[in-house]
């Protein structure tokens, strides 16, 4: 038996890969096949564009895949079946940072759309339309949504009079001269799966288990291991500095007047902490890379 898993293709492809390596799995993908190798022989990958995951979870096509929430969403706004894809674990990720992305309503800078309320009658484009239009409907504005193909940034103001669009800095609309004017919808990564396959007890607990890794995975990135050795009458200093996930282990030494202390921290404070850590007692100090924390 196999598990018949969904990879993004897209923007999200490269940080999905990445990401199952840190969960323990090594992908193979080939520029001219849609599937990809994975050295797990108990799965078999399928690469399908994440605006198209859900549909293809919820047929049984695929017993799960990683897609977006925003998809998702737009799935089930629709023709979709709705009660047969479970989300199994966030995964918060996205193309260039570990974070959400947002859907936002922007308009021209120098546009009088200042809220929702002023696109009544205006003409919005947008990839996800049903979710646009719910959006619009549940505050009772009468709007034409376009669906677009691409580039929707550079459609305002001849093509359109304002887009929805997904974004993680703002970057992209602030250069296209756009100003956000509402959030739509946040979204990020997740791992879903069809009911029908949880209903079988292997597939279930194979799902369960990379989801397992791949939140172990995203809980390690930007952080670090950080041991070190220090006299027992300085504990109290050293700990006064540390910052941890729940609280740092504290081990006896064959030297009784020693202990080895062991946390885990952000790696972006390593640089202030050491030399803190050394001026304190610390000795010993090594820092060392994390590939998964489960929680």
């Amino acid at each position: 038996m196999t598990l018949k898993l969904g990879i993004p293709k897209g923007s999200l492809q490269d940080a999905t890969i990445q990401l199952f390596a840190r969960a323990g799995f090594n992908m193979y993908v080939s520029s001219r096949s849609y599937f990809p190798s994975i050295d797990d022989p108990e799965i078999e990958c399928m690469l399908i564009r994440a605006q198209e995951m859900a549909r293809y979870v919820s047929d049984g096509v695929l017993d799960a895949g990683l897609t977006g929430l925003d998809w998702v969403a737009e799935h089930e706004a629709g023709d979709g079946r709705t009660g047969v894809i479970e989300s199994m674990v966030d995964l918060i990720y996205a193309k260039q940072s570990f974070g959400k992305v947002r859907w936002v309503l922007a308009a021209p800078e120098d546009s009088d759309i200042r809220s929702p309320k002023d696109c009544e009658g205006k003409t919005i484009a947008t990839e996800l339309v049903r979710v646009t239009k719910a959006y619009f409907a549940k505050q009772h504005i009468n709007v034409k949504v376009e669906f677009s193909w691409g580039a929707t940034e550079v459609k305002p103001p001849m093509l359109a009079d304002a887009i929805v669009e997904v974004t993680e800095t703002g970057s992209s609309l602030r250069a296209n001269r756009l100003r956000i004017v509402d959030t739509v919808m946040e979204s990020n990564t997740q791992l879903i799966a069809n009911r029908t396959a949880l209903a079988d007890a292997w597939k279930r607990t194979k799902i369960e288990n990379v989801a397992l890794l791949l939140r172990a995975a995203i809980e390690a990135q930007g952080r670090v291991g950080l041991m070190l050795n220090v006299r027992r009458q300085d504990v109290d200093n050293i700990l006064s500095l540390l910052p941890a996930l729940q609280r740092p282990t504290i081990s006896s030494l064959a030297d009784e007047e020693w202990v080895a202390v062991n946390t885990i921290i952000e790696e972006r404070t390593v640089r202030d902490l050491i030399p803190r850590l050394k001026a304190a007692g610390g000795e010993g100090i090594v820092e060392y890379p994390l590939n998964k924390i489960v929680l």
